[in-house]
């Protein structure tokens, strides 16, 4: 602990001052253990903190950290945390230091304009933000030596607030860096380190805070300090910013400002990993060093691409950032002379060669500066393959070079603590390191030997956690209203009945979303959900983009039907969908409906979550589900891409006719011992097909042996063992066999 952060909590006694290294790592936030340990410090504080050990350590009053520095029950469990806390950051016995023995000088740059790594940290929007921090998590439980670069956004996250026309509101939360599991990097003289980006006129600054990924440091940029001009100030102040040139200067700093971060603090690299477009100028950075130290610009392009990984994330159109080219021009005219090309050769980097004059395009300046490109599903990987297969002209689409990585969930975040207990007493005499194996598809067939008793009676327990939580957000929230003078109905589950089928539609309000499918045909919809003998009801949360108008008039239609006496109580829309909410309804609900517009679905990796804990879906054949669908693992409709006359209600006929045919008889047929033996035989294979293959171990590992082996050679062929300063390579053996092989083709990581 540094000294300064020490002084903070001196009244933290000195026999329990490990908590505050705890709670300045995120390891606590997937490790019940430790969650443990702050809890029984105080079960009030803990729940007043809303699960932040760092809030509850600061606001706690002294007493309870005194009688528990005095309780020996309670030192005995801090005493074992805190070794396997020290044995867990000494990175040895991982599974790249078997691996890969004598090569832990590795660092791979991984570059994201969000992070979703737990609610205390709200630097997050959405999926890719998550898929980012589960693979930060992963790549720490493995050991992979990585570095990782953001924004911390001091205004960035946006709470969702209803009125009572059902319209939604932007109410903006303010990051209070003082609660949250951050700290300041400081320079060598014990100032705030400061890094200016280079070359860009008028001068833009950064601070950098740092964030502890378990072994994974994860380095935070923050333009709002006094040495920028108000206009800089706000680039790290917002998330996805609606205003174009301030989006621009937002990717100017994460990608540039980002590289030039890492060679401020010395932290060498082999590699870099681009997720999404956004901080893609990274790349042009490492050219621009390069170009510096003497080198030809070609040369130096293609050192940055045999060296870089992109990952693209949205088959969208309107998801690829594109920039005018005079604001390019702006921003970049003092820039690119520094490259040893003129204008339009820079131009070129970033021009779609088939809208040549929308501008510069991110995800073709990214797939143009690095020489590994994937989707993140095998249907998103031919999608993206369709999109951008004019970058590659007269090449046939089946080797155009943009592969699939299918994603993955990070287990120990995402499975419900109970859960895992479960797990551990079925699984575990047999394989006791099966958390740290559960990639491997034949520990899951365990599964099968829970009995059904166990799983049902425990899956009801976590549906009343959830109604329980949602009728506590109500109440909370009419409380408020009436404190206020603007009380508006409940709709936030009052009438939520645990006995009854429960389908949970939980995502961003898109309009390709097609949150509104199962209104389709209203009066068929009233009479599945008010059927007197095989009653359903339907959980709504998610929030629309603030720019987006059509996504909010959407959730206001919901948000109105769920008032309308007609469908019985049985609609209810959470407000405010959160981490916390996410975390609640993959756990507890019966069903996860998906239904976007194919191929609009990259990947869905909410889905993943919901059937880690027991949950079955029922989705459309896009994104994951064409590879996670088996035929006894949930239900799919809708395998036809592209929209149509008639698509939307032949869609929503068939969720309607399998819910009536299928999924309420399976639901409700129930034995004498009022368990529906059937309904949790399709739980079981849900979580046995679904969890190994679509974890983030499985993904993470087949990034590194898809990927990195062939970059670091390439960074030996190039450099000649003269590595540039910042940049640094070792020796993978390529000839290395994955351990985890699919039981049915022999293939690794088949899915």
């Amino acid at each position: 602990m540094e000294e300064s952060l020490r002084n903070q909590y001196a009244h933290v006694p000195e026999r329990i001052s490990g908590l505050v290294d705890l709670a300045y790592n995120l390891w606590w936030s997937w490790n019940p253990e430790v969650r443990a340990l702050f809890k029984q410090v105080s079960p009030q504080a803990w729940k007043e903190s809303v699960h932040n050990p760092v809030r509850m350590l600061r606001e706690i009053p002294i007493q309870f950290l005194k009688l528990a520095a005095e309780n020996p029950a309670y030192l005995r469990r801090y005493d074992i945390v805190m070794r396997r806390f020290k044995k867990y950051l000494n990175a040895a016995g991982t599974w790249f230091s078997e691996q890969y023995p004598g090569d832990s000088s590795l660092t791979v740059a991984y570059f994201s304009a969000e992070y979703g790594l737990h609610h205390s940290l709200p630097i997050y929007a959405g999926g890719l933000g998550f898929l980012a921090g589960d693979h930060l998590k992963e790549s720490s439980d493995l050991g992979l030596p990585m570095v990782a670069i953001g924004f911390v956004y001091s205004q960035g996250y946006l709470h969702q607030q209803i009125n009572p026309d059902g319209w939604q509101e932007d109410i903006t939360e303010p990051l209070d860096h003082d609660m949250a599991p951050i700290t300041r990097v400081l320079s060598p003289t014990g100032e705030d380190l400061i890094v200016q980006v280079p070359h860009i006129d008028p001068p833009i600054y950064v601070a950098v805070w740092k964030v502890d990924v378990g072994r994974i440091p994860l380095y935070l940029l923050d333009t709002d300090i006094p040495c920028n001009d108000p206009q800089n100030r706000g680039i790290s102040s917002r998330l996805y910013t609606g205003d174009l040139e301030q989006r621009l200067r937002q990717e100017i700093v994460l990608g540039i400002g980002g590289r030039k971060v890492l060679h401020a603090l010395g932290i060498e690299y082999a590699a870099v990993h681009l997720n999404e477009g956004h901080p893609a100028f990274a790349s042009l950075e490492r050219i621009r060093e390069r170009v510096a130290r003497g080198m030809e610009f070609e040369e130096a392009l293609e050192q940055v691409r045999s060296t870089s990984v992109f990952t693209s994330h949205t088959p969208v159109p309107a998801g690829h950032d594109v920039f005018p080219t005079d604001l390019i021009e702006r921003y970049f005219k003092a820039y690119y002379p520094a490259l040893g090309i003129d204008w339009n050769e820079f131009l070129q980097l970033g021009i779609h060669p088939q809208l040549a004059n929308s501008g510069f395009n991110m995800t073709a300046f990214a797939l143009r500066t690095s020489q590994h490109h994937n989707g993140v599903s095998r249907t998103h990987g031919s999608v993206t393959r369709q999109m951008w297969r004019c970058l590659w002209p007269g090449t046939p689409e089946a080797t155009i070079p943009i592969d699939h990585i299918t994603n993955g969930v990070h287990v120990p975040t995402w499975l419900n603590h109970r859960m895992r207990d479960l797990y551990d007493r079925y699984i575990g005499p047999t394989c006791p390191n099966w958390l740290t194996e559960h990639d491997d598809l034949t520990i899951w067939e365990l599964i099968d030997e829970i009995p059904d008793a166990e799983l049902w009676y425990l899956h009801t327990w976590l549906k009343a956690k959830l109604f329980n939580r949602i009728h506590e957000q109500e109440r909370s929230r009419w409380a408020d209203q009436h404190r206020q003078g603007t009380p508006h109905p409940a709709v936030g589950g009052a009438y939520l009945n645990p006995s009854t089928l429960t389908i949970g539609f939980a995502r961003r309000f898109s309009t390709y979303k097609r949150a509104h499918l199962i209104f389709e045909d209203l009066e068929r919809l009233k009479r599945i959900l008010n059927n007197r003998w095989y009653p359903v009801q339907i959980i709504f949360a998610g929030k629309a983009h603030p720019a987006d108008n059509e996504g909010k008039r959407v959730l206001q239609q919901i948000y109105r039907y769920a008032q309308q006496p007609e469908f019985g109580g049985r609609i209810t829309f959470v407000e405010d969908y959160s981490e916390k909410v996410a975390q609640y309804l993959v756990h507890g609900v019966d069903v996860w409906l998906n239904n976007p517009l194919p191929p609009m679905e990259a990947s869905g990796t909410s889905g993943m979550k919901a059937s880690l804990n027991g949950v079955v879906n029922l989705s459309i054949l896009d994104g994951w589900w064409t590879e996670g669908y088996n035929g006894k693992n949930g239900w799919a409709f809708g395998s036809e891409a592209g929209a149509g006359s008639g698509r939307d209600a032949a869609d929503a006929t068939a969720i309607y006719n399998l819910l009536e045919k299928e999924v309420i008889p399976l639901y409700y047929n129930r034995s004498i011992d009022d368990i529906p033996h059937g309904w949790v035989k399709m739980m079981k294979e849900s979580i046995k097909s679904n969890g190994p293959r679509f974890s983030a171990r499985r993904m993470v590992k087949e990034y590194v042996i898809r990927y990195y082996p062939a970059l670091l050679q390439a960074t030996e062929a190039t450099y000649n063992g003269a590595i540039p300063t910042g940049e640094k390579t070792t020796r993978w053996p390529l000839n290395w066999e994955p351990q985890v092989k699919d039981r049915e083709t022999g293939d690794p990581f088949s899915l």
